[in-house]
């Protein structure tokens, strides 16, 4: 049996170490301070008996369970990020530990009246009886991918200590910068020797995720003409004005907060801008691949007829490709969603398989040559002041792993 307060201190000391990324960094990691975990964790990763531990250059670890059983076994990996989002700042995280939730409001921050409650956050009430973790309100959590990376480290601990699980080679992945989307582009993949992997990365218990966005980025960026505005008829051309009109041509129901499930969109995510110049920044995703090219071609489009309105290059549009759907590598190996979906049923929990809406770098890893479906990591609300983690699924999601291991290594003698 896991040891619920050794996973609470272990998590704790996870989100307490400060880890955020940065997007505008062109370093690996693109913050100094990642490396105080990841050299943390891999000093740990020895002392619970892995081998073949490292850490690179740019703070990728690496380390080995050795074989346990005399028969041919797949290695397989678990993977996890250590960075956390730079949308909400991970500065001096305070973790509150509410023991046996009673399914009312939890009082963040009694000061600045911050209010985790179930009537907004409806997910709260499945972890009614159970331990909480939270913050104070002023901070993001950690829990992804924190869970995740606690979640590897005890299952690894566990498997160390329970040589009667009989399991195959097992490789453990830590990375920085995923939050930034950099977390597999120097993922040495021939290194890691794994012929699949899993994140552990999802947010409820019960995620088994093998599809996710295609994705790509977009900056447009809107010339005008600054001129006195006294004396400016005829001569000024105002880029806010057109931005606007760009803003507006596009689909207004194809945005995050109106799509769900299979559906794709843009998100205007930042935007700045005086009359002469301004600049939009968008995020484009699409299950299928179709759409997804259609809707970049439209922003194309959109551009083009713009310029023969206002002018030749007065709108200019870069867009980049940053990750593709994983279904396209997974589903050729599907007996690797099949064997963490046997695990978690013999664990009596129910599987929840579903596309992701948005990535991991599981889906560059699977692209790289290494299949990688995602699981869950136990955590909700990520990115800001409202992230929680039940404890009990952090326990559940490191039986997934044990279990996982245990499976792979009888499905292969049989």
């Amino acid at each position: 049996m896991i040891s619920k307060e050794h996973i609470i201190k272990r998590f704790v000391g996870y989100v307490t170490v400060d880890t955020e990324s940065d997007p505008e960094s062109q370093t690996t990691p693109s913050t100094e301070k990642q490396w105080d975990l990841a050299n943390k964790l891999a000093e740990e990763l020895k002392q619970i008996g892995l081998e073949d531990v490292s850490i690179d250059e740019n703070a990728y670890i690496m380390a080995t369970l050795p074989s346990n059983v005399d028969h041919n076994v797949p290695t397989i990996g678990f993977i996890s990020h250590f960075d956390t989002s730079p949308d909400f700042t991970g500065k001096n995280v305070k973790p509150q530990i509410i023991e046996n939730y009673d399914g009312k409001d939890i009082v963040l921050n009694e000061a600045e009246n911050i209010i985790l409650s179930p009537d907004y956050f409806e997910d709260l009430l499945q972890y009614k009886g159970q331990t909480i973790i939270t913050t104070d309100g002023t901070t993001l959590l950690g829990a992804d991918d924190k869970a995740g990376i606690c979640e590897i480290v005890s299952a690894m601990e566990y498997l160390v200590q329970h040589p009667e699980i009989k399991h195959g080679k097992i490789r453990v992945g830590f990375t920085p910068d995923e939050e930034i989307g950099r977390g597999a582009h120097k993922f040495d993949v021939e290194k890691f020797g794994a012929e699949w992997a899993y994140t552990m990365d999802g947010s409820q218990i019960g995620e088994l995720e093998y599809e996710n966005f295609n994705a790509a980025g977009a900056v447009v960026k809107i010339k005008g003409k600054i001129v006195h505005p006294g004396y400016a008829k005829g001569k000024m051309i105002n880029s806010m004005y057109i931005a606007t009109e760009f803003i507006n041509s596009l689909p207004r129901m194809e945005t995050p907060e109106h799509t769900t499930d299979y559906q794709g969109f843009f998100h205007l995510h930042n935007m700045e801008g005086d009359v002469e110049e301004t600049t939009l920044k968008y995020i484009i995703r699409d299950h299928d691949s179709g759409h997804f090219e259609a809707r970049k071609e439209v922003m194309l489009k959109l551009t083009a007829e713009l310029n023969s309105q206002y002018g030749n290059e007065v709108i200019t549009t870069e867009i980049k490709d940053q990750y593709f759907n994983m279904r396209e590598k997974i589903e050729p190996v599907m007996h690797i969603v099949d064997v963490a979906e046997k695990a978690m049923k013999a664990l009596d929990i129910e599987p929840l398989i579903k596309a992701i809406r948005g990535g991991t770098d599981g889906s560059q890893l699977s692209y790289m040559g290494l299949p990688c479906p995602n699981i869950f990591a136990g955590g909700h609300n990520f990115h800001g002041r409202y992230e929680y983690v039940p404890v009990e699924s952090i326990i559940k999601a490191t039986e997934v792993i044990c279990k996982i291991a245990e499976l792979t290594a009888k499905e292969a003698q049989n």
